[in-house]
């Protein structure tokens, strides 16, 4: 099955991180954007990492600007726009989630995780297991409070 643990990405403040340094936690990955009618997920979600975070979930949010210009800020004024959320979960740097600039992480998604194929539009979440595997996938339309969601992020912090 295929992993993302080899996988490097840069943090919002430009730093290299390879994925495989979240080996033995639950991973939410978001491609996120400010101007959007799913923007309002952001609450959602830090309302989901909060309840988990200690059980092991990281939610892993990266700005994309390749669905209706939705995410034209700096990686500066993306952050700040956050800040109206009080997210508290980590940021990256803006990546293309589809097309001719598609980040190797969402490469990866959209091959490997069910079903496949191209992200769609803002707020796709993919579930990765403690080992890296990815093992869900949620079209923007699931909130981060859906009880399917809920349920399977639930049983992932569960396993050893």
């Amino acid at each position: 099955m295929a992993t993302v643990s080899d996988i490097t990405v840069q943090t919002v403040d430009g730093q290299a991180r390879s994925l495989g340094r979240y080996k033995g936690q639950v991973l939410l990955i978001v491609n996120v954007a400010s101007y959007c009618g799913y923007t309002p997920q952001y609450a959602g979600l830090e309302k989901l990492y909060r309840r988990y975070k200690d059980a092991g979930l990281r939610v892993l949010a990266f700005p994309c600007n390749d669905f209706g210009g939705q995410e034209p800020g700096s990686n500066a004024e993306i952050a700040e726009f956050c800040s109206r959320y009080d997210v508290s979960f980590e940021l990256f740097d803006k990546v293309g989630a589809r097309g001719y600039y598609k980040h190797p992480l969402y490469v990866r998604l959209s091959e490997a995780a069910e079903p496949a194929g191209e992200v769609s539009w803002n707020f796709e979440k993919f579930l990765i297991a403690k080992s890296g595997e990815i093992v869900g996938r949620y079209r923007s339309g699931i909130g981060p409070e859906d009880p399917q969601l809920v349920a399977d992020i639930e049983r992932e912090l569960a396993k050893s």
